[in-house]
């Protein structure tokens, strides 16, 4: 097919028409590589949709956390907890840790 064939058809005379030209470029620009273009929208959505993912999860850490502070103020659970956590023992106090059959790693 010819050139000249192809300038008469009507495809490219809408495609080539200055209007349609401009307006096509616009798009590609703004759609690519403007400042403010679709990909670095969707790329900052993206951002704003993990970071809300991470503020309900650090709610929920901080509700749990003021759970544990609120059943810390009692020195019986502090007490209980130093022990079952940090194997803390009073003076003159034998402290004897049970290990399951289960619980325990296997040589091979």
């Amino acid at each position: 097919m010819k050139f000249s064939e192809i300038k008469k058809q009507r495809w490219f005379k809408i495609v080539s028409n200055t209007y349609v030209l401009i307006l096509l470029l616009f798009l590609i620009w703004m759609f690519f590589f403007d400042t403010n273009s679709f990909l670095i929208h969707k790329e900052l959505s993206d951002d704003i949709d993990a970071l809300e993912n991470n503020k309900e999860f650090y709610s929920e850490e901080i509700k749990k956390d003021k759970t544990f502070i609120d059943k810390m103020k009692d020195s019986n659970e502090v007490e209980k907890f130093a022990r079952e956590k940090y194997y803390l023992k009073k003076e003159n106090e034998d402290i004897y840790i049970i290990e399951h059959e289960d619980s325990l790693k296997k040589p091979k």
